[in-house]
């Protein structure tokens, strides 16, 4: 059956610039770190990638090693990019990344020229582009000159590749040199892809004032603590859970009786806000003019459409902002 996206897919999301550039991005991106792999449902992520599309989200975020097994999110989204999105290319913002580990031996890995432009080659190849719209450094590489990275992003945009280049992972110190470098390249950095919740501050000191001054936009990716800012915890934690899975990112000695109490304050003041914990915590990160769009992933078409409602409120009063930092234990 062929896919037709719906007629009103942009009437309701909101657009947001992303740093001094010509780019505007949708409040949320869908990110496909999870759920996307060689192991997932076909038709399950198919269905989320067209409610994405259908609801104005624009831009989807991959990395080389996303799955798994590694890659396997990359030919599934170039698979149905082939059957059920060809049409809309030209409407979508498709980024990929590569930094972490990939393949064995030593050009696999890190931040040298061999392995970002090889990492990049295989991408396209898998999801069956001629280019990305975004091609992200995935993390700093102490060993690596930042010169020898960064030129490596420019010489991908001039060979016609990646149209816009971005870091992630990047403190404050590090990302205001690689925008330096990027800047007399020629080739400006787009836009910062750092880890960023209510439980996830560390950008506040500095790194977003950085990005402001040099007109970089900013994505924030696990904006729900990788599931902790929902109410899947409010009682502990549940058997089917990441951290009862002791899943690498998420650990069970993560979720203390401390978290907890917070996570039901919070709550609480979701309710008040006709808001779920999950709601509230997408719409506190868009209070922030900085935050460009907010990377949210999905495991259903169910969960993607519960996220969305967040854009029905994202304003808060003076006296939310300073309960919800009275609650993380933050002066107001």
């Amino acid at each position: 059956m062929t896919y037709i996206a719906s007629a009103n897919r942009y009437e309701k999301m909101p657009y947001r610039r992303c740093g001094k550039s010509g780019i505007q991005l949708p409040a949320l991106s869908l990110g496909l770190w999870h759920n996307f792999g060689g192991v997932d449902v076909f038709e399950n992520y198919r269905k989320i990638l067209h409610l994405a599309f259908d609801s104005g989200i624009t831009h989807f975020d991959l990395a080389n090693n996303y799955g798994p097994p590694y890659g396997s999110a990359e030919e599934n989204f170039g698979y149905l990019l082939d059957k059920d999105f060809r049409s809309y290319r030209d409407e979508l913002i498709i980024s990929s990344k590569a930094g972490y580990d990939m393949w064995p031996g030593p050009y696999g890995n890190w931040g040298s020229k061999k392995y970002l432009v090889s990492s990049l080659d295989q991408s396209l190849k898998r999801m069956k582009l001629d280019y990305v719209d975004i091609f992200y450094h995935h993390r700093p590489d102490p060993e690596t000159p930042l010169e020898e990275t960064m030129g490596a992003l420019d010489h991908i945009v001039r060979q016609g590749k990646a149209l816009y280049v971005g870091i992630s992972n990047y403190k404050a110190e590090e990302a205001k040199q690689a925008i330096a470098i990027l800047k007399q390249l020629g080739t400006p950095c787009l836009i910062h892809q750092p880890k960023y919740s209510m439980f996830e501050r560390w950008v506040e000191g500095g790194l977003l004032d950085v990005l402001e001054e040099e007109g970089v936009g900013c994505i924030p990716f696990s904006p729900l603590a990788q599931g902790v800012l929902t109410n899947k915890y409010l009682n502990g934690v549940p058997q089917d859970s990441r951290a009862a899975k002791q899943s690498g990112h998420l650990q069970t000695n993560q979720i203390t009786p401390e978290r907890i109490e917070q996570i039901k304050q919070l709550n609480q003041l979701a309710l008040q806000r006709n808001q779920t914990l999950a709601q509230m915590a997408l719409a506190w990160l868009m209070k922030d003019k900085r935050v460009t769009t907010v990377l949210i992933g999905a495991s259903k078409p169910e969960q993607l459409a519960d996220s969305l409602k967040c854009l029905d409120n994202t304003n808060f009063t003076t006296e939310e902002l300073n309960h919800i930092e009275t609650i993380l234990q933050n002066k107001p």
